[in-house]
């Protein structure tokens, strides 16, 4: 790493470190999804609803709206990142997000139409952790931490 990485990375405070891992691991997750092999059935993929049968890494139900959901939280949360609020805010707004949707995925009928996005149990339960802890993380400290000398920074 050059001195200038050591240094930005020496600043970032631990809330914005878990919105830009977020934000990475989304942005990879979303281009997964539109991968023949990591995404099975991928030529059932549809745009939107329940009969797209495709499958990432043979578990998450996935469409392209799916896939494109995930592509734009992830260059949110990489965005958002930069600044403390705004990896607070994609954090806790963004789990919010996920907790919403694990309860509607909870409550529609995975075989009618209500299922858009498209979601299964798998998706279900992933959200609800997701929004679980990107909730729990939106509240980490602002504090950076000098690794050069291990103090905390404000």
């Amino acid at each position: 790493m050059t001195a200038s990485t050591n240094r930005s990375a020496s600043r970032r405070s631990p809330v914005q470190t878990a919105a830009l891992l977020y934000g990475v691991v989304f942005l990879l997750v979303g281009a997964a999804g539109f991968i023949p092999g990591i995404t099975t059935g991928y030529d059932t993929l549809q745009f939107a609803g329940h009969h797209s049968q495709a499958m990432l890494m043979g578990l998450f139900q996935v469409s392209i709206l799916h896939n494109l959901v995930h592509l734009l939280y992830g260059i949110a949360g990489i965005a958002l990142a930069r600044t403390v609020s705004g990896a607070r805010n994609f954090l806790r707004w963004g789990g919010a997000v996920y907790l919403l949707l694990w309860l509607y995925g909870l409550l529609i009928n995975k075989e009618s139409t209500a299922n858009f996005v498209p979601l299964n149990t798998a998706d279900d339960w992933l959200h609800l952790l997701l929004g679980l802890t990107m909730v729990g993380l939106s509240f980490l400290d602002r504090n950076t931490h000098d690794r050069t000398t291990g103090r905390a920074r404000t």
